[in-house]
């Protein structure tokens, strides 16, 4: 069985099965937790700097602490100049699991919804303790995400009184989710407890009402809905009939026209059962399933759930099916940051792809998209290439405009004009020939390249129009993307007080429904941060905490460090030093650059000692 590392709850290793005694100091534990969670080899200098700093030789409390855990796990490596953690003898580490496995697999870790490193704490070394904090907030966020799959997947056999079993385990995790209530509204309708949705919708209405002061949105609702949404006649006219069904409702969804696509597709659903033909049948769920992903608004969840269906019909009878199916479950979790679980989508669904071209293009924009948003900016960049030569050689237009934008917004948050310039302009051209409703997000993005020019008015009013649609289409994603510009165009014309304004309301907008896009609130909120700690408004540090809640539990690493460096610009030394090794962890010269000279400014200013009596000076 080899060597079992258990990290979450009280750690502990075992070999074969048993137990080993715990080495001398919780340091040791610190340390492993910190290599396994570290995705490059970093320098023994810079291991020392996070987790000694306490110490008079950090190096030497390093060397001691190495070979506690070597002795620990057996032949385990770290002897060089980078500690590289050796997994040769290792069969199982549970945060791998839980973060990198099927929910199947993740949702066996026994210590899944505990903390990492539990009953511990490292007030010696305060920039371990901030980046502990950070990834317990993310692995938490994280069994969410598994509990949530694990539910969805049951609801999706008919399994729905363990789907209500796991969704309660969900919501006891973290209430205030109203996606997570819904789910439990839905499982247990579905399982035939009418009394008991009913009575979790009231107790979820009075908890938003007591807690946050509003009441849940159309979601909550909707779960509500959800079992007599579909047509209660079974038809059996035959596999045409669903084929029929199936098309006219995508063209309704398509012409704009959506409670009308969406009953022809439940409708289908129906007719493809029927026929009992699984390739339809998949395919008809698939199609159910993006319209409720793209198309509805705050309908994700149950968009999931027929998208979970698709997978259990036709997985193996029609694997490219099932690709589009993982696909958009890993679009889902990209949308609310649970990045983890988008690319463990992802990879199967490339797996499925085989040689489907238009599938691994659509694959590789989200793949990159989520590298994108979690900082890894070389390997983004390369992924949105490969998925725009896909999409390009294949002739589908609307995935070259969606991996252009893509690739213009890495190259403008790494700070390199010229290519977001070129990337951008391309998108919204693409985009304003045959894409309307996409164009505000690509012309939102080229007006910051406008800003970081100093051309105000031209950026205004590419905001504006990209606003105006925003608005028009009703879409919360683009209507915050664009508010955010129009805060920073503010800001550069010296009116900080209506810049807040605008960047309050353009995060509400953004975040009213909860399946909207969740880095876009993010980085409004990061602009609003900066303001707020610029003009010294009372709300700074409550707006901080948002935003690094916001970002360490998904694990978007550039805003974790961005909060932290607003923090450190208010006298927080112990996250002025996190921001600086997390930017040490990112491959971005903007960033590097943005945190040297906050920090300079952060620094008290050095007054000269008195000249002492007798100085010639």
């Amino acid at each position: 069985m080899g060597i079992s590392i258990h990290l979450l709850g009280s750690p502990r290793v075992e070999r074969d099965g048993a137990v080993l005694p715990s080495p001398r100091g919780n340091k040791v534990w610190a340390l492993l937790a910190y290599l396994i969670r570290r995705e490059d080899s970093p320098s023994r200098t810079h291991v020392a700097r996070v987790l000694f700093e306490d110490a008079e030789d950090p190096l030497a409390a390093l060397r001691w602490n190495l070979s506690e855990l070597r002795r620990l796990l057996g032949d385990a490596g770290l002897r060089g100049s980078l500690l590289e953690l050796s997994r040769e003898s290792t069969d199982y580490v549970d945060v791998d699991v839980a973060t990198g496995g099927t929910w199947v697999e993740a949702l066996c870790v026994p210590g899944l919804g505990r903390e990492l490193l539990e009953g511990m704490s490292f007030a010696s070394s305060p920039s371990f303790e901030v980046w502990l904090a950070t990834e317990r907030r993310r692995l938490q966020a994280t069994a969410e995400a598994v509990l949530r799959e694990a539910a969805l997947a049951r609801l999706a056999v008919g399994a729905a009184a363990d789907a209500a079993e796991l969704a309660g385990r969900l919501v006891r995790l973290n209430p205030l989710d109203e996606n997570f209530q819904a789910l439990l509204v839905r499982s247990l309708a579905a399982a035939g407890d009418g009394i008991g949705a009913a009575r979790q919708a009231a107790a979820c209405r009075e908890l938003f009402a007591r807690e946050l002061g509003v009441q849940p949105g159309a979601t909550l609702a909707a779960a509500m809905r959800t079992a007599t949404a579909a047509p209660t006649a079974r038809p059996a006219t035959g596999r045409a009939a669903a084929l029929a069904q199936l098309e006219a409702g995508e063209a309704a969804v398509a012409a704009g026209a959506l409670d009308a696509g969406l009953q022809c597709l439940r409708r289908a659903i129906l007719e493809a059962d029927g026929t009992g033909d699984a390739a339809v049948r998949t395919r008809a769920r698939v199609a159910l399933g993006s319209a409720l992903v793209h198309a509805a608004r705050g309908r994700d969840e149950e968009g999931a759930t027929a998208l979970h269906e698709a997978l259990a019909v036709g997985r193996d009878s029609s694997p490219s099916l099932a690709a589009a199916a993982c696909r958009e479950l890993g679009y889902v979790e990209f949308l609310r940051g649970r990045y983890e679980r988008a690319l463990v989508w992802l990879r199967e669904a490339a797996s499925l792809a085989g040689d489907d071209r238009a599938e691994l293009a659509r694959i590789a924009i989200v793949h990159g998209s989520t590298l994108s948003d979690t900082a890894h900016y070389q390997a983004a960049s390369a992924m949105l290439r490969e998925a725009e030569a896909l999409a390009d050689s294949i002739g589908d237009v609307r995935q070259v405009t969606y991996a252009l934008s893509m690739s213009g917004r890495v190259s403008l948050l790494c700070g390199d004009l010229e290519a977001a310039t070129e990337a951008l302009e391309r998108s919204v051209g693409l985009a304003e020939r045959g894409w309307t409703a996409f164009v505000p997000w690509p012309k939102s993005l080229l007006a910051e390249v406008d800003l970081s020019r100093g051309e105000l008015d031209a950026a205004q009013e590419r905001l504006e129009q990209a606003f105006a649609l925003g608005c028009q289409l009703g879409d919360p994603c683009w209507e915050g993307i664009a508010g955010r510009g129009l805060g920073l165009v503010a800001i550069a014309r010296g009116q900080p007080q209506r810049a807040a304004e605008i960047l309050v309301d353009a995060i509400a907008r953004g975040g009213r429904l909860p399946d909207a896009y969740l880095w876009s609130k993010g980085y409004a909120l990061e602009v609003l941060c900066d303001l707020a700690v610029a003009q010294g408004m009372p709300q700074a540090s409550a707006w901080i905490d948002e935003l690094h809640g916001l970002a360490a539990r998904s694990g978007m690493r550039e805003l974790t460090a961005r909060a932290h460096l607003r923090r450190g610009a208010r006298g927080d030394t112990a996250s002025g030093s996190a921001a600086r090794l997390l930017a040490e962890e990112i491959d971005n010269p903007a960033l590097t650059a943005l945190v040297e000279k906050t920090m300079r400014r952060a620094q008290p200013p050095r007054h000269p000692r008195p000249a002492s009596r007798g100085s010639t000076q």
